[in-house]
């Protein structure tokens, strides 16, 4: 059985999730359709790819992923489907490809598919259902259109690293208003060699010097710095909207000190 999901910024209160669960439905009725998240912020393709590029690596191989964020198609931004790390990404080439993941994708294909439909504004259910289920029923992808080398890319902000301090910005804010950022693990640990530290932000007006293991860790109101489920530093409130409090938003600094 293939498994295709869905993720958008369409919200529940029309009727775009509806058109594309009936088309792939019928299209392919064995297929099991699963929702990621129709949530997203309106046409925010870097929202999209932080959301799709933390879920994706737990469904099964051979998953196909339907984009439903800024899929408007343009010279610029022809529809495509990916081929990455053994799962197939339907959207446009407008740079969230190159957000989603960094390997290199095993196949790129413009999509030529025709569609019934007279109205070009909703490619998600006239044209990538349709890719969808010439994948799910084992097309070769040369046959949805021409192969291309290259995709649009974007660069995503990076820590700026120096020998004592680690620059990092808020990339995400999640449903409990955590301030996640672009600072993994992995890289905290390889730039403090064991030093203590301090981690501030909202102007240095707020700082911590403790990494968490958990949220209760702390008492309830208080701030927290933890390592999220999947590996990047978050700044929390236990039990409250560290947004709120602090006033940040996307792209705000959280700025880590060392110390000898």
């Amino acid at each position: 059985m293939s498994i295709i999901t869905l993720i958008s910024d369409w919200g529940y209160g029309d009727h775009y999730v509806g058109a594309v669960k009936g088309t792939l439905a019928r299209l392919i009725p064995e297929a099991g359709i699963i929702d990621i998240t129709h949530e997203i912020a309106l046409h925010d393709i870097v929202h999209a790819s932080f959301v799709l590029r933390n879920s994706y690596p737990y469904f099964p191989e051979n998953t196909i992923h339907i984009i439903g964020v800024a899929a408007d198609a343009t010279l610029e931004h022809p529809h495509v489907v990916v081929k990455i790390d053994k799962h197939y990404f339907i959207g446009a080439d407008n740079g969230i490809f190159s957000l989603i993941s960094e390997k290199k994708p095993d196949q790129i294909i413009q999509l030529d598919i025709y569609q019934e439909s007279n109205y070009f504004t909703f490619p998600e259910r006239d044209i990538f259902c349709k890719a969808a289920a010439e994948i799910a029923g084992g097309t070769p992808l040369t046959n949805l259109g021409p192969e291309m080398e290259n995709l649009k890319q974007l660069q995503m902000f990076k820590p700026v690293i120096n020998e004592n301090r680690i620059t990092a910005k808020v990339i995400h804010v999640d449903g409990y208003h955590n301030l996640i950022t672009n600072l993994d693990f992995e890289t905290f640990q390889k730039v403090r060699k064991g030093r203590d530290f301090q981690i501030h932000f909202y102007g240095g007006q707020y700082a911590v010097n403790h990494v968490s293991d958990t949220y209760n860790d702390v008492s309830e109101a208080s701030i927290l710095a933890v390592f999220g489920s999947e590996g990047y530093l978050e700044i929390a409130l236990n039990k409250g909207k560290a947004r709120e409090l602090l006033g940040m938003e996307p792209d705000a600094p959280v700025i880590i000190d060392f110390f000898s």
